[in-house]
């Protein structure tokens, strides 16, 4: 194997590790799902839309597969590629088939590697597919699919703000909360300025919006954009869609978790130059997360505070 070919290899191994070939998120939140529900953190919201796993919480989590509960950055190797026992296996795999592609001896090693560059290339693909497939399948067995709305979801008509209504019901305890056209208005205007704060670095309005929890998140987010040289620029948020999915009382708390599609113009910025790393400026992209607020029994809409943030899958 030349010495380009294994140099290219280096770097292809690099890109993985660093979760740069999966999906990558620049708002805030970074594309991950973290924070807390509740009772309800590592339960399945009623939505229309799969929302992935809680990934990271400070709520223990009863089952199995537990989370990362200590607040620490997922950094630069933080990306959607592998995460936990499926990233373990993944690195390790990975280490190995790369030190017998370099070795001469392929990436399956003995299994009849190829000496071509593109038969290399083909088993690294072939890997990454099946590996993809493994880990959507275990997080499928983790949460059970969702069944359909129950209360015409799509095509309701529109609560202020754009929200249509889900029925939320109370699975796991706890009581169904009534949510009204103040609350709506309240979620849209929060996912606005959680996302302007977040570009601005203003840790100060982060703490008036989210939760502890979530300011810590957003805060180690900041410091490692900081370390890089970089800061995310968010701009032009505009809730296109919006769904209550289930909203209930649980001891003195409230909590409600509403499905949102939004557009944003969402960039990345090196800090020196000027120059955009990631992102349009002139082209918006759309997304689509599930965020749950929590605020005091009997507290007024503005008393909302964001608490997680669920990709949908």
């Amino acid at each position: 194997m030349s010495f380009r070919s294994k140099t290219f290899i280096l770097m292809l191994a690099a890109l993985l590790s660093l979760g740069i070939m999966g999906d990558a998120f620049a708002r805030a939140g970074g594309g991950f799902s973290m924070g807390s529900r509740g009772g309800r953190t590592f339960s399945a919201p009623s939505s229309p839309f799969r929302a992935a796993p809680i990934q990271r919480s400070t709520t223990s989590n009863p089952g199995f597969f537990r989370p990362n509960n200590g607040i620490r950055s997922p950094g630069l190797f933080g990306g959607s590629f592998g995460h936990g026992l499926m990233g373990g296996l993944l690195g390790g795999f990975l280490g190995a088939g790369l030190l017998g592609m370099l070795s001469g001896h392929g990436f399956f090693g003995g299994l009849g590697g190829g000496s071509s560059f593109l038969g290399l290339l083909i088993q690294i693909g072939l890997l990454f597919l099946v590996v993809r497939f493994a880990m959507n399948f275990f997080r499928n067995r983790q949460q059970p699919a969702f069944g359909g709305p129950q209360g015409s979801a799509y095509g309701a008509a529109p609560q202020p703000g754009g929200f249509g209504r889900i029925s939320g019901g109370a699975p796991e305890g706890g009581i169904q909360l009534p949510i009204g056209a103040q609350d709506y208005t309240a979620f849209e205007q929060k996912l606005g300025e959680v996302e302007s704060a977040f570009s601005n670095e203003d840790l100060g309005r982060l703490r008036q919006l989210a939760t502890p929890e979530m300011v810590g998140y957003f805060s180690e987010e900041l410091e490692g954009n900081a370390r890089r040289g970089t800061v995310n620029r968010v701009s032009a948020v505009r809730l296109l869609k919006g769904d209550l999915a289930e909203a209930w009382r649980e001891g003195g708390a409230e909590y409600a978790t509403v499905a949102m599609q939004f557009s944003l113009i969402d960039t990345m910025i090196d800090k020196a130059s000027g120059r955009i790393v990631s992102g349009n400026p002139n082209q918006p992209e759309e997304a689509t997360e599930l965020w749950t607020f929590v605020r005091p029994a009997g507290g007024a809409p503005q008393a909302w505070l964001l608490s997680a943030i669920q990709q949908a899958a």
